[in-house]
């Protein structure tokens, strides 16, 4: 996924109310709206080198966009929003070899009355549900995790992808790990005993899971790499 534009480089001064950073450009200080809503562990430093995307909508109230944060020297791409449209463009052009050559790709598609999946995609007349998950967190060198806070609504899609199966879906979790340079992943079982539990359950009634890295830069975000998951 290309940025529509060249992104503005400045420095974090602080997060507040989840959606709003405050940015310093050069000497002047703006407020950008953040679309991430999770907790961002271990992201939000003071000074950390941010990336902002400007808006020209003259309807919005903010005019800039936080995208990608800097820390501990790894870029981590932070709007969730870009998590499926990155997605999106990696089964298109069989970015993830799991899901290579469908026949039909469509999005947000409703399970059942209460959930609806990131992606129902069918080849060779079998369906299959994917749900995204972006995962921000990284507490060492080489390995993301998820969750970053407890995330019941995790949880439930877990649990409503094994009833996927019991339908007759074929049911993929894909950990898109938007951070440069990690060899892992991880179920940060220590922040979400239950997500990790169900994890287990879902593992075991066969749903596929699968990590993801991104490469990533001020200009593009793609997929990039298989990554091993270390909880298997």
């Amino acid at each position: 996924m290309q940025f529509t534009k060249s992104l503005i480089k400045g420095k974090l001064i602080k997060r507040y109310k989840r959606f709003f950073v405050d940015v310093k450009i050069n000497k002047q200080i703006v407020t950008a709206h953040c679309p991430n809503t999770g907790s961002m562990k271990g992201l939000l430093d003071e000074g950390n080198e941010v990336y902002l995307l400007k808006n020209n909508n003259p309807k919005r109230k903010l005019k800039y966009g936080l995208e990608i944060i800097k820390a501990k020297k790894n870029l981590v791409g932070v709007n969730t929003h870009m998590a499926n449209k990155i997605v999106s463009h990696g089964l298109s052009n069989n970015l993830i070899k799991e899901l290579e050559n469908n026949d039909t790709i469509k999005s947000e598609v409703f399970f059942n009355k209460e959930t609806r999946f990131d992606f129902l995609i069918e080849k060779n007349n079998q369906k299959n549900f994917v749900e995204v998950k972006n995962v921000t967190l990284f507490r060492d060198e080489k390995t993301a995790e998820f969750p970053d806070a407890i995330t019941s609504r995790g949880s439930k899609h877990l649990l409503t992808l094994i009833d996927a199966i019991k339908k007759g879906y074929k049911a993929y979790l894909i950990f898109l790990v938007q951070i440069q340079n990690m060899e892992k992943f991880k179920i940060a079982k220590d922040i979400d005993r239950e997500y990790y539990k169900n994890y287990l359950a879902a593992k075991k009634a066969g749903v596929n899971f699968l990590a993801y890295r991104c490469k990533i830069s001020s200009k593009e975000i793609l997929i990039e790499k298989k990554l091993k998951i270390k909880n298997d």
